[in-house]
């Protein structure tokens, strides 16, 4: 069999990316993972705001979102940074920007303009609200986003409410965006021509959040925060030295036997709260009543041991450092490193494999302005 490293899906392709913070950033990143050629083209001085997050150019907020590629410094509203600009532009297959509907024009990269210059290009427009309407020039950021489609009232806790966890609405734009791309120069094979691909954070997070309004539709249920861990029966659990576990109990009765037998109470499931499904639906509040003072009893490593050994779906609520001594995630490579300009540049790798092949190679965020020799000629 030929295990020789084979080439990315995406060699060959050039993006030309003017983004900024996460979504678009996001995007570039993504088709980078690939195996796009993915240039960043960054403001002279200050470069992609995320960039000075904690005060330097080289923030871990932007090493997250920009591993993979080369970055450039222009300003297009200068003619000669805009011929500059052009001149990549006719050789590129992909554009991505995420400014406020408006300010793509303002600046010559509008898709009008590009197209013109590039038939084949693939334009990949990214906005808060949509380009149209009346909240197109709306402010957004990731909590605005979930908060208006409807998501973020899902992850609140009523009882202690605040906003909770990582940026999902930019994270998942840039997703959807890099489907879109795809999808556009997919077609380009067959056509020969680019296309327009647009992506809100607005409707890429109501259509991430679809369960809910499927059950809206179908059954006419507003869902909240506690619907999905009740119908799923999924639990965390605090364990005698302070860590945590999570099950997912799901509907096979198996798992709520098997259970029983871990717990020591081998009648537990003829309680009434334990009794069917839709009892420990109705009746949640009282499982964990029930469960939680088990599992305080004994250390996590102990539970998981006989969970594991009785086949009931469980895990360690893991930190990121827990993550990387895991023996699964070290059998699956999911650590990469590469020199960087701060010394060793650590990522996670991208989660595709390819011919049963990890791509394992990655390049650190650049710094910036990097290539600016290289692909422009210039030393500024």
């Amino acid at each position: 069999m030929d295990t020789s490293p084979k080439k990315l899906p995406l060699d060959g392709i050039t993006v030309l990316e003017m983004g900024t913070f996460i979504t678009g950033p996001c995007a570039g990143m993504l088709l980078a993972d690939l195996g796009a050629r993915v240039i960043k083209v960054e403001q002279p001085g200050t470069g992609d705001p995320f960039r000075s997050y904690k005060g330097t150019l080289y923030s871990p907020h932007f090493q997250t979102y920009n591993r993979n590629k080369q970055s450039i410094t222009l300003d297009t509203r200068l003619p000669e940074d805009l011929e500059a600009f052009d001149r990549l532009i006719a050789e590129a297959d992909v554009f991505i920007q995420n400014f406020r509907p408006g300010v793509a024009k303002k600046i010559g990269v509008d898709w009008e303009r590009l197209q013109a210059l590039n038939p084949r290009l693939v334009y990949a427009s990214i906005s808060g609200f949509g380009s149209s309407g009346p909240d197109a020039t709306r402010p957004a950021f990731d909590t605005v986003a979930q908060a208006a489609s409807g998501f973020l009232r899902l992850l609140v806790n009523p009882v202690h409410p605040r906003v909770v966890g990582p940026a999902i609405a930019d994270a998942m734009t840039g997703f959807y965006t890099t489907q879109g791309v795809l999808a556009a120069l997919l077609q380009r094979q067959v056509t020969g021509q680019g296309r327009l691909v647009e992506t809100s954070m607005f409707e890429a997070m109501a259509h991430f959040n679809l369960d809910d309004f499927t059950h809206l539709f179908a059954a006419d249920q507003v869902m909240d925060a506690y619907s999905r861990p009740h119908v799923s029966q999924s639990y965390v659990f605090q364990c005698s030295d302070g860590l945590w576990l999570a099950l997912h109990m799901s509907s096979p009765p198996k798992f709520w036997e098997n259970l029983a037998e871990a717990v020591g109470q081998p009648d537990m499931l003829s309680l009434p709260a334990f009794a069917s499904r839709d009892a420990r639906i109705t009746h949640y509040d009282d499982v964990v009543a029930h469960l939680a003072p088990v599992f305080a009893t004994r250390p996590r490593a102990e539970w998981l041991a006989t969970l594991r050994r009785l086949e009931v779906p469980s895990a360690a609520v893991h930190t990121s450092a827990e993550v990387l001594e895991d023996p699964q995630a070290q059998h699956l490579q999911l650590q990469v490193s590469a020199p960087g300009p701060m010394g060793e540049f650590r990522t996670i790798r991208s989660p595709i494999s390819f011919d049963g092949q990890r791509n394992l190679d990655v390049t650190a965020p650049p710094v910036l302005g990097q290539d600016n020799a290289s692909i422009l000629g210039r030393s500024d």
